[in-house]
């Protein structure tokens, strides 16, 4: 049986510039995940990621932060997402986010993970390949 595509999202929020990192990950979940990867692009406001996860139908959104700005985008972009029924696709994310902090969001249920500066693709994409599908008991992504 072959399993579908996963489609992720990823995205940069407001004024953060450093988009090295996440360019990296994109071609990784690309060329060694076999991921179908949308990259919104730098200064994109939360609305227009919501309204990509709804108009694109993805498995997961990746929101990546380095501007010390976690604390309010992840639970905004939640509720944003909670407003339009897509909150029950799997946000997950990284950047310069302190580990109390990750640990915080990620038990205030805004995100399902929150990976640290330095962790590989490679574990990236293992995680993702174990997050189940949003609606489907017993169904991975």
């Amino acid at each position: 049986m072959n399993k579908r595509t996963i489609k992720v999202l990823l995205a940069k929020a407001g004024m953060d510039n450093q988009n090295k990192e996440i360019r990296v990950l994109a071609r990784g979940l690309r060329e060694q995940g076999g991921m179908d990867v949308i990259y919104t692009g730098l200064y994109c406001s939360l609305e227009e990621i919501a309204e990509t996860v709804l108009r694109e139908a993805v498995d997961l959104v990746g929101l990546f932060v380095h501007n010390g700005s976690h604390l309010d985008l992840y639970p905004r972009l939640h509720d944003l997402l909670a407003a339009q029924n897509t909150g029950h696709v799997p946000v997950f994310g990284g950047g310069l986010i302190p580990e109390r902090h990750r640990q915080e969001l990620k038990a205030q249920g805004m995100a399902a993970e929150i990976f640290g500066p330095g962790t590989s693709t490679r574990s990236i994409i293992a995680w993702i390949n174990q997050v189940p599908a949003a609606g489907e008991e017993g169904e991975t992504v």
